[in-house]
C-alpha cells in the first residue's frame, strides 16, 4: 500500500461520503470475508453473513448504537434502550412473542385488498400526467397510509404520523447525533399521540393492531402499558420509514433494468419476486448489527466479548460465491440464496410480511402506469451507508 493510499482493510462506514456498494466494497470482499470499519468489523461475504445472523454467540447489538455516536443520556436514549431491537434473551423472546399475532400472514393477506385500493389512488392523481416525484406523491403516502390502515387510524392523520416518522427514522442514520433534537422532538410527538390511542382503544375496542395488542396485554398480563406504547411508537416509525425507503430504492434498481421493469408490468404475479431481488441488491437496511456474548473465534478471527460486527447486506447478496451470477433478475430471484435485507435469527424483522406484502402490490401497479419511466434529475438521496433511501425521486413517463 503506498504511503498516503487508503487502508483497503478499512472501510469507513462513519463518513457519509462512503457508498457500502461501492468498489472498495467488493475489493475488501474479494480480499476476506470480512474488514475492519470505525463500527467493529464488517462481514461481506454471504455465507459468513448468514451463519453469524444466526449464531447465538452474538446478540443483535443495537443497544449500543447511541453510545457510539457519543449519546449518552437523554429520552431517545431511553427510549432505545426499550424497543425490541434493543433487548434480548428473555425480554426479548417474551415480547415479541406478545406482539406476533398482530402480524401473522393470514391478518396482513386478508389486508391485500386495502392496499391495493391506497395504491389505485395513489397512483390515480398522477397516472395522467407523465411525471411524478415518487416519494412525495407515492412512497410516502402509501407507507404511511398502510402503517395508519394497520393501526386503525385515521387514513386524513397519516401526513403528522409520517412527520413523526420521518424525523425518527434519523436515528438509523449515520448523523444521529447532530439529528437528535429532531429526533427527540417526534418521539415525543409521537408517543403522545399513540398514548392517546392507547387509552381510546382501551375504552372503545376495534379490530386493529393496537386493540389486539392491549387483549394481549390483558389477558397474558406480561405486556406493560409502557412496554405496548413504547413498542407501537418503534413499529410506527420503523414500518413507514423503511417501507417508503424500499420502494424508492426498488424503483431505482428496475429503472436501471427496463427490461426488468417492463417485466413487471407485463407479469405482475413477479411482484413478490422483485421484492426479494430487489432486498438482495439494494436493501435500505445496508448493515445490520450484531455484537459477541462471548469470546470468539471466527474463520481465522478472534473476536473477544463486545465485539461489533457488521453484516453488509449488498456485498452479501451479490458475493459471487454465493450467487455465482449475480445480475439483477426478477424472474430468477426464486434461484437466489434467501436476501438478509431483513436481518436473520432471533432478530429477524417481525413486520418483514408487511413490507414484502404491501411493495408487492405496489410494485406492478406502478410499472403498469408508468410505461418507459426514466428518472428526472438527480433527486436527493441519503448516504448510501446505515438506512439508505430516497429524499426526492422525480419520474418522468409516458402517461396513460
Amino acid at each position: 500500500m503506498t504511503a498516503g493510499a487508503p487502508d483497503p482493510r478499512h472501510l469507513d462506514l462513519a463518513d457519509p461520503a462512503f457508498d457500502v456498494t461501492s468498489p472498495a466494497v467488493h475489493d475488501a470482499r474479494e480480499r476476506d470475508w470480512y474488514a475492519e470499519t470505525p463500527y467493529g468489523y464488517a462481514v461481506l461475504r454471504y455465507a459468513e453473513a448468514s451463519a453469524l445472523l444466526t449464531d447465538r454467540r452474538f446478540q443483535q447489538g443495537n443497544a449500543r448504537w447511541p453510545a457510539q455516536n457519543g449519546i449518552e443520556e437523554g429520552p431517545f436514549l431511553r427510549w432505545w434502550q426499550e424497543v425490541l431491537l434493543s433487548l434480548e434473551g428473555d425480554d426479548h423472546a417474551r415480547l415479541r412473542r406478545l406482539l406476533m399475532p398482530a402480524f401473522r400472514r393470514r391478518v396482513i393477506e386478508d389486508l391485500q385488498p386495502d392496499f391495493r385500493r391506497i395504491a389505485a389512488e395513489l397512483v390515480e392523481a398522477f397516472g395522467s400526467r407523465g411525471d411524478v416525484e415518487l416519494i412525495a406523491e407515492f412512497a410516502e403516502p402509501y407507507a404511511a397510509r398502510v402503517l395508519c390502515l394497520l393501526l386503525g387510524l385515521p387514513d386524513d392523520e397519516w401526513h403528522q404520523v409520517a412527520r413523526w416518522a420521518d424525523d425518527l427514522g434519523k436515528s438509523f442514520g449515520i448523523r444521529v447525533k447532530e439529528d437528535l433534537p429532531r429526533i427527540e422532538a417526534a418521539l415525543a410527538g409521537l408517543t403522545a399521540y399513540v398514548e392517546t390511542v392507547v387509552d381510546d382503544r382501551a375504552a372503545r375496542p376495534r379490530d386493529d393492531l393496537v386493540t389486539t395488542l392491549l387483549q394481549a396485554q390483558e389477558t397474558d398480563g406480561r405486556l406493560s402499558r409502557d412496554e405496548l406504547v413504547v413498542s407501537l411508537v418503534f413499529l410506527a416509525f420503523a414500518g413507514m420509514e423503511t417501507t417508503r425507503n424500499q420502494i424508492g430504492l426498488a424503483v431505482q434498481t428496475l429503472l436501471r433494468h427496463p427490461d426488468q421493469w417492463r417485466l413487471l408490468a407485463e407479469q405482475p404475479e413477479l411482484g413478490r419476486a422483485a421484492v426479494e431481488e430487489v432486498m438482495r441488491v439494494n436493501p435500505t437496511v445496508t448493515w445490520v448489527t450484531r455484537e459477541a456474548i462471548a469470546d470468539v473465534d471466527l474463520h481465522g478471527l478472534h473476536l473477544p466479548a463486545g465485539t461489533i460486527v457488521q453484516v453488509l447486506s449488498h456485498a452479501a447478496g451479490t458475493d459471487p460465491t454465493a450467487v455465482p451470477d449475480p445480475v439483477f433478475d426478477i424472474a430468477r430471484a426464486g434461484d437466489r440464496p434467501p436476501h438478509l435485507g431483513f436481518g436473520g435469527g432471533a432478530h429477524h424483522c417481525l413486520g418483514h410480511f408487511v413490507a414484502r406484502t404491501d411493495m408487492a402490490v405496489a410494485l406492478p401497479m406502478l410499472a403498469q402506469r408508468m410505461p418507459d419511466a426514466v428518472p428526472d434529475g438527480p433527486g436527493e438521496w441519503l448516504p448510501v451507508s446505515g438506512n439508505t433511501g430516497a429524499l426526492s425521486f422525480p419520474i418522468s413517463f409516458r402517461p396513460t
